[in-house]
């Protein structure tokens, strides 16, 4: 591989062309990984160095998989600048489990008002498991336009006396981002679902009081969440909430509280290295985002009007394209002509429709390419 991040992505994608089965992966998740890294595992997946053994059949216990994890945790810390202030911990369940394990850790039995942004399909989820530990507010709700929107800053009233302020910083579904942290008082902790977005740019982790994201949209394959915690929090949950809820046996047991997803980590830090050594980090990785997105959405901005985006252009997704062609009919064409291009899984989410184009990291720029070129070229023979 080379060292730059233009050299990285080329050789992944020339590396898929080669095999013949192997596609553009426009899935959104679990979705596209660095190829390099499945080559990697590949390679160690019979007999880890050392061990004698798979990392799939060694303790959770074992020095060589404790390394592993610790490896991990701070590759990540690297890359976003995490302090000494926050603890780093790998859980099992998914944004599902966070769903719930968030208000039962922050507002169960605080006497106060968890506040909710909502922008899209998972903050719904979000919401919903939230009411059952407490009382919450929606500060924003974008339901009227179909979730295709962020708040302005006049939107968002956020008492100062909350239990915390929560947001999905980038709705998969709708193909809505946060480009900034939303405004949030510094005495309330400001929660964050970065499930879809993680690792794709770089992150104020100290405007945070908890951040989260499942791994198997940009990071990793699905098992394993990563939760970035403020540790002056991690003493205010009730102590006799469910166990494997409670943030803070998680950190007190290094992760090990029950046995971790211990494959899922093991790949996960190696995708932090690849961002890290062979990407030039979450700057460099940013640059590389924001020049693949805006080419999907210049194709569709100069399609006169075939395409048409989902979300507004002031919050567009660096990861999740969506958009929508004239008629379901034509929409299915375009999948099936996109298959034959080698170009899979774009159909849209049945609450948007349409198309959806997952371009999270790993998405080479030949991918991009070669959906664009596809785009306009359909565009011109059907409109």
């Amino acid at each position: 591989m080379t060292a730059s991040a233009q050299g990285v992505q080329t050789t992944s994608a020339q590396s898929s062309a080669s095999h013949p089965e192997r596609v553009f992966n426009f899935s959104a998740g679990p979705a596209t990984m660095p190829e390099s890294v499945l080559r990697e595992v590949q390679d160690e997946m019979l007999c880890y160095p050392g061990a004698g053994a798979s990392i799939m059949e060694i303790s959770h216990r074992d020095k060589l998989f404790v390394d592993v994890l610790h490896d991990a945790e701070s590759t990540i810390r690297e890359l976003l600048n995490v302090s000494d202030d926050y603890s780093v911990m790998f859980m099992q369940g998914g944004a599902t489990l966070q769903f719930s394990a968030i208000p039962a850790n922050l507002l169960r039995g605080s006497g106060k008002r968890a506040q909710y942004v909502l922008t899209g399909s998972w903050g719904k989820k979000a919401i919903k498991e939230a009411k059952k530990e407490g009382d919450v507010d929606v500060l924003f709700d974008a339901a009227d336009s179909n979730y295709d929107h962020i708040p302005s800053a006049s939107d968002l009233a956020c008492p100062d006396d909350a239990a915390y302020m929560y947001y999905c910083s980038n709705e998969t579904i709708q193909g809505v981002q946060f480009p900034t942290e939303p405004n949030c008082p510094d005495s309330v902790p400001l929660v964050s679902d970065a499930s879809s977005d993680f690792l794709c740019r770089p992150l104020p982790i100290d405007q945070y009081g908890l951040l989260y994201a499942c791994a198997q949209k940009n990071a990793g394959p699905a098992g394993v969440s990563v939760v970035i915690m403020r540790k002056d929090l991690l003493d205010q949950a009730d102590p006799n909430i469910p166990g494997y809820l409670h943030f803070k046996n998680h950190h007190d047991n290094d992760s090990e509280w029950n046995t971790p997803p211990t494959f899922a980590i093991y790949v996960l830090g190696k995708v932090a290295r690849w961002l890290r050594d062979d990407m030039g980090g979450l700057e460099k990785m940013e640059s590389i985002n924001r020049e693949k997105s805006q080419q999907l959405y210049s194709a569709i901005d100069s399609s006169n009007g075939f395409y048409r985006g989902h979300a507004k252009t002031d919050c567009r997704s660096l990861m999740n394209v969506t958009f929508n062609l004239p008629s379901d009919e034509l929409t299915a064409k375009f999948i099936a002509e996109a298959a034959e291009h080698k170009l899979a899984a774009l159909k849209g989410h049945r609450s948007v429709g349409g198309i959806r184009a997952s371009i999270y990291n790993a998405m080479p720029r030949e991918g991009v390419n070669a959906l664009a070129s596809f785009m306009n070229d359909f565009a011109s023979k059907n409109s």
